[in-house]
């Protein structure tokens, strides 16, 4: 079993379902929020496949779970958890530009 692609595969479902419900059923902060983290989510898990197919699983799995804690914070935020939340999401996009980071140094360094 492809645990990267099994979960780029959840992770863009997730994203998708977010972005929708972002559409259509929440108003206000929480449909930007939702909308906002499906967006990053389904990128970067598609970024995950990309990586994958390049043979650099370090930054796929920095994509995957980058993308799962930005979206997630805001996910739960836009259903009413605590906005301490918010707090965490930073941390989602570190991961992701850390990701993004180790990808460019694997193309330049061979």
């Amino acid at each position: 079993m492809n645990w990267i692609v099994a979960l780029a595969g959840l992770s863009g479902a997730l994203a998708v379902g977010a972005g929708a419900f972002g559409a259509h059923g929440a108003s206000g902060e929480a449909a930007e929020w939702l909308k906002i983290g499906g967006h990053y989510q389904l990128v970067h898990a598609l970024a995950a496949l990309l990586a994958l197919h390049l043979d650099a699983r370090g930054p796929a799995w920095l994509f995957l779970a980058g993308g799962a804690v930005f979206g997630g914070t805001l996910y739960f935020m836009a259903l009413g958890f605590p906005r301490w939340f918010g707090a965490i999401t930073p941390i989602g996009g570190a991961l992701m530009i850390i990701g993004w980071l180790w990808l460019a140094w694997r193309g330049v360094s061979g």
